[in-house]
């Protein structure tokens, strides 16, 4: 039977000065070199007038609390994802970015030419400051406002669905039906789902609405089942359509070790043009709140196993509009990494505030 680890914050509190010390002096060396660190080196680079066998015991309790393994043979150490959780919960350092990385962040900050072209500047921007895969979602569809639904028959029980937002932008859907319908009954759906919907955001639609439509549906006449089949079909759909983020500098991990086979990089690049794993975990990140870091596992996704995401909301008017954030090795530089992606996420917010 699996033992119940304790959490990150109780590992802290239960480890000594000396063990902390020297687990945040490993996690600092091999997020800096990538090769496993042994007990002769940390004793050296700790400056603590410590034997290599004590610094070795310390270092088999840190394993055995699941903070540390050995790979294979090797007689150094490296972290796990959760010692990483452990060293950005409770040991980070913040490193602030240096005045000209500032202003050269400052520079490519500036709505000047509409937001497509800011939110690529500021994804490649991130891509290029932090060396890392840099990703930007776009403001949510679902924040816009239905002002009008149409329908249109087509041939074999095709429907041509027409929604107008309040954003004056158009999206046309096809949907198909159980069974046919005149274009009197698609007008008459189309007039009750207008009078109930109008107005509201698409995303109270999907979450409030068609929850209350399917408890009415066994009580409700033909034009209101009509409606509701309608309805299911057009507001439970979740297409990924191809500009949801922009991504830069994902060939950057192509120099990161760990990552480095052709396998690894064809199912993370492969989930990177899919869209659909990164598309969730920046919607959760959003639903979170405040900076994300996902380490390895966390994430959720198997393909993102040993990468971390930092990510970070950016906002207009107290609004959140989107996330932005990194793609990396989970022993990225989370000291400089975790500012930065901070900082851009401000600076995109204040751009659009400035903008509107």
């Amino acid at each position: 039977m699996n033992e119940t680890k304790p959490k990150h914050s109780e590992v802290a509190l239960n480890l000594d000065e000396r063990s902390l010390f020297l687990f945040k002096a490993l996690v600092e060396h091999f997020i800096q070199d990538g090769q496993p660190v042994g007990s002769r080196t940390l004793a050296r680079d700790a400056k603590l007038a410590l034997s290599s066998a004590t610094v070795r015991n310390v270092m088999a309790d840190l394993e055995d609390l699941g903070l540390l393994q050995a790979p294979h043979t090797s007689a150094g150490r490296m972290p796990t994802a959760r010692g990483y959780r452990l060293f950005v919960d409770s040991l980070l350092s913040i490193e602030e970015p240096g005045d000209q990385e500032m202003e050269r962040m400052a520079r490519e900050m500036v709505a000047e030419d509409g937001l497509q072209p800011l939110l690529a500047r500021t994804s490649s921007m991130l891509s290029d400051v932090t060396q890392l895969a840099a990703i930007v979602m776009l403001p949510r569809v679902q924040q816009s406002c239905l002002e009008q639904i149409e329908f249109l028959s087509l041939s074999q029980n095709r429907i041509l669905v027409i929604l107008v937002l309040s954003d004056q932008e158009i999206q046309n859907r096809i949907i198909h039906t159980a069974k046919p319908y005149t274009q009197s009954q698609l007008q008459q759906a189309a007039n009750y789902l207008n009078s109930i919907c109008g107005g509201r955001e698409l995303d109270a639609i999907r979450a409030d609405l068609l929850k209350e439509l399917r408890k009415m549906k066994r009580d409700v006449n033909e034009l209101m089942q009509t409606a509701i089949e309608m309805a299911q079909q057009v507001f439970t759909a979740t297409p990924v359509a191809s500009d949801d983020f922009v991504m830069s500098g994902h060939t950057n991990l192509m120099d990161v070790a760990e990552l480095g086979s052709v396998d690894k990089l064809k199912r993370l690049f492969e989930s990177f043009n899919q869209k659909r794993d990164l598309l969730h975990l920046l919607e959760s990140a959003i639903s979170a709140k405040g900076m994300q870091i996902f380490i390895g596992e966390e994430s959720g996704y198997e393909v993102l196993d040993e990468c971390s995401v930092v990510t970070s909301p950016y906002e207009l008017n107290g609004r959140v509009l989107g996330v932005l954030g990194v793609i990396g090795p989970t022993r990225m530089n989370y000291e400089r990494i975790i500012p930065i992606v901070d900082l851009t996420a401000k600076m995109l917010g204040s751009a659009l505030n400035s903008a509107n």
